[in-house]
Parts: C-alpha cells; sequence; structure tokens
C-alpha cells in the first residue's frame, strides 16, 4: 500500500475515534450524571483558581514581547546555546524560558508565535514545544509544595528536579536530530552579518521582527488579550473533560489505585491523588525518596491532558502526538532518575527556603486555593523569569567562548 493511501485511512480514521470517544464519554455521563457533574466542577475549580490566573499574564507578556521584536534580539545573544547544544535557533531561548516560568501551555503558545511568523519549521516548532514543556512553578511549589506536602523546602526541590530533567530530554534528543534544510539556510545568512557588532544585530533582529509584524499598539494588546484568553479557554475544556474521564475509569476499575489514572491523564489532579487522601498508593504513605521519584517522574510526563492542550495550540506546525509524547516519556524517566539520586542531598539544602508565597491553611486542596493567592505569586515569577533569563544568557556566553577556543585559527 502507497503512503499517500495509508495517510488517508489514518486521517479518516482520526475522527472516527474521536466521535467514537465521545459517544462513550456521552454515555458514561448519562449514566452517572450526578458524579459526573461533580468531577466536572472540580476541573473547573482548578482551571479558574490555579491554571486561568497563573497563565493569562504570561500569555499576554509573551505574544506582545513577540510581535514587539525582543524576543527575536533577545535570540540573538542566546543563538550559540540555542544553536549547538539544541539545535534550534536562537529565539526558543525565549520560549524555553517562559514554558520554565509559566508552563507548558504559554511555551506552546510562544512556538507557535513565532511559527506564524516563519522563524522556525515544523518539525523545529515540534522540538521547541517539546523542549519548553513543563509544569507551572505555581503547580509545583505552592500547589505541590506548600499545600499537599506541607514543605516548601520539598517544592523547591521538586522544581530544580523538574528543570534539570527537562533540559537533560532536550539535548538528548537534539543528539539525533540532524538540522533542517530551511535551518542551515537561515544560518547562511546571518553568517553574513557577523561582522557586526553584537548590539547591531540585536537591533537588527528586533526591528526586522518589529516591521514584520506593523500592529499598532492598541490592537497589539486587544489581540494578545483575546488571544490569550481563547487559549485558555482550549485549556479549560480539557481540564473539566479530563477530570470526568478519571472520575469513569476510576469508577470502572476500581481494583486499580485512582492514583494511576490521574496521573496518568491530568498533571494536577495526578498530584493530588498521588500525595494526599486514601487514593494515594501505597509507597506514598511518606514522603521518601521513591515518593518523590514517582511523584517526579509524573509532573515531567503532565499527563496525556497536558500534552494534547500542547498539541491543540500547535495544530497548525502538525506535531504529531507520539513523537511529542516521546520526549514526554523521556523527561520523565531523566526526572525519576535525578530524583532518585538527588532528592536527600538537594533537600537539605532547601530546608530554610521558604515558598514563594503562604498557603493560610496547610490543609487546603489545591481546587479551593484563591486566585489572589496564585495573582500574588506574578511578581516573584516574573523575578524568577528575569533569573532564568540572565542563567541562559550565561550559558550562552560560556558556549561561545568554548566554540571560540576549540575554532582553528585563519
Amino acid at each position: 500500500m502507497s503512503p499517500i493511501k495509508i495517510q488517508r485511512i489514518t486521517s479518516g480514521a482520526a475522527p472516527f475515534a474521536g466521535g467514537a470517544a465521545a459517544i462513550l464519554l456521552a454515555i458514561a455521563i448519562v449514566s452517572a450524571p450526578e458524579s459526573s457533574f461533580a468531577a466536572s466542577l472540580q476541573g473547573l475549580k482548578l482551571w479558574w483558581t490555579l491554571v486561568f490566573p497563573a497563565l493569562l499574564p504570561f500569555l499576554i507578556l509573551s505574544e506582545m514581547l513577540t510581535a514587539s521584536g525582543a524576543v527575536h534580539g533577545f535570540g540573538v545573544m542566546l543563538e550559540p546555546l540555542m544553536k549547538r547544544v539544541f539545535r534550534l535557533p536562537g529565539a526558543g531561548g525565549w520560549t524555553l524560558a517562559l514554558g520554565m516560568t509559566a508552563g507548558f501551555p504559554a511555551g506552546a503558545g510562544a512556538v507557535m508565535q513565532l511559527h506564524k511568523q516563519g522563524r522556525i519549521t515544523d518539525k523545529e516548532a515540534g522540538r521547541l514545544a517539546s523542549l519548553a514543556h513543563y509544569a507551572s512553578p505555581v503547580t509545583v511549589l505552592i500547589v505541590i509544595g506548600a499545600a499537599f506536602l506541607h514543605s516548601p523546602a520539598s517544592g523547591y526541590t521538586l522544581l530544580a528536579i523538574h528543570w534539570l530533567a527537562g533540559l537533560s530530554a532536550g539535548c538528548t534528543s537534539a543528539l539525533f536530530t540532524g538540522r533542517s534544510k530551511l535551518q542551515s539556510t537561515a544560518i547562511q545568512e546571518r553568517a553574513h552579518r557577523k561582522r557586526a557588532s553584537l548590539l547591531t544585530r540585536v537591533y537588527r533582529a528586533a526591528a526586522d521582527a518589529r516591521a514584520q509584524d506593523g500592529r499598532s499598539f492598541g490592537r497589539l494588546l486587544g489581540e494578545s488579550v483575546g488571544s490569550a484568553v481563547q487559549n485558555l479557554m482550549i485549556v479549560g475544556g480539557y481540564m473539566i473533560i479530563f477530570a470526568v474521564v478519571i472520575h469513569i475509569a476510576a469508577s470502572a476499575l476500581p481494583q486499580l489505585p485512582p492514583a494511576l489514572f490521574s496521573s496518568l491523564l491530568e498533571v494536577h489532579l495526578g498530584a493530588y491523588t498521588l500525595t494526599t487522601g486514601t487514593a494515594a498508593l501505597p509507597v506514598f504513605n511518606s514522603m521518601n525518596t521513591l515518593t518523590a521519584a514517582w511523584l517526579s517522574a509524573a509532573l515531567a510526563w503532565s499527563g496525556i491532558c497536558g500534552q494534547l492542550q500542547a498539541l491543540t495550540l500547535l495544530k497548525q506546525a502538525g506535531v504529531r502526538y507520539l513523537s511529542y509524547a516521546a520526549i514526554r516519556l523521556l523527561h520523565g524517566m531523566y526526572a525519576f532518575l535525578f530524583t532518585f539520586l538527588l532528592w536527600k542531598p538537594l533537600l537539605n539544602l532547601q530546608t530554610n527556603v521558604q515558598p514563594a508565597i503562604s498557603v493560610p491553611d496547610e490543609h487546603l486542596p489545591a481546587v479551593t486555593l484563591n486566585p489572589l493567592t496564585v495573582w500574588r505569586s506574578i511578581p516573584q515569577l516574573a523575578a524568577l523569569q528575569a533569573l532564568i533569563l540572565l542563567l541562559l544568557l550565561a550559558l550562552s556566553a560560556a558556549v561561545y567562548i568554548t566554540a571560540s577556543f576549540r575554532r582553528p585559527s585563519a
């Protein structure tokens, strides 16, 4: 059978499978409407109190910075790191920092902004989105560390390992990825401008991107807000649906621990069932090293819900689910290994660290957190993002200096 026929068959089977899944979900909801409504309400509260206030400012800021050219100017300074280590365009450095400080929906949205401008190819969009796919620090520090585990030090330790594992997964995937022709052509074009100073190249990149966008400030602000809200509505829809799916799966298979369904399907509900209540796995009776390793792996996997959220935003780039999920699995493997090896040493270093914000009631579940509590953490997250950008700049400078020493003299 020819590849064209296979592609037609698979493309036709995808809508059929989606329709069949929707019918089965509707039947399950009708058979147990009260419990399904309670589960959907839990997902709605989780989205409204945690995800929406934490992501909205960063989504708006990301689109405005990309349209203004600031991202492209910053990308010039990050070219040595992004190209030599991750084999991606320099402008992806901002996307990486955004994903690390705002979470995976924001990272995927920033990737699509670059893709719409023609700065990255379809293949690069998928790899960059995978590299920038991280759990939000609000989730790790506030919800898991302070509210679930009652240990801010555990939250900071999980976050550090989460970042380290994600960067390691990105480096590993880059080893098996070659440079695309379009990327190589862009490198050749920029090589003609190497004789210009760094500040000149930064200014030119920012000015070219701003001229290409061409929107006024008022229009840019309005469209940025509208796009951010629309993307968050998509995220909310997935969270509500998967909250119901988790409930249905747990009811249909009561012999299996509910924590398995939750951690596999949705990261926020998975973290809650893995760490609290009677739904947790037997090994999660105390926060030991193995407990932390499983929790860290679940955060890196981010749930099928989180993966579909990102892939929906990446639809125009044609990113495939299997390749995207493979990087998430690799991230989870690194997270499990690093947590198992580094949990106790890093936890001892974090004993005196306080959370970014305080949670009034230590027994308060994540779904009842006040949105104002999350809004108060925005300045700390912005400062954290600035720190990450500075660290990436330092790494980029180190890579450039190292490559200069290795380069043979003319």
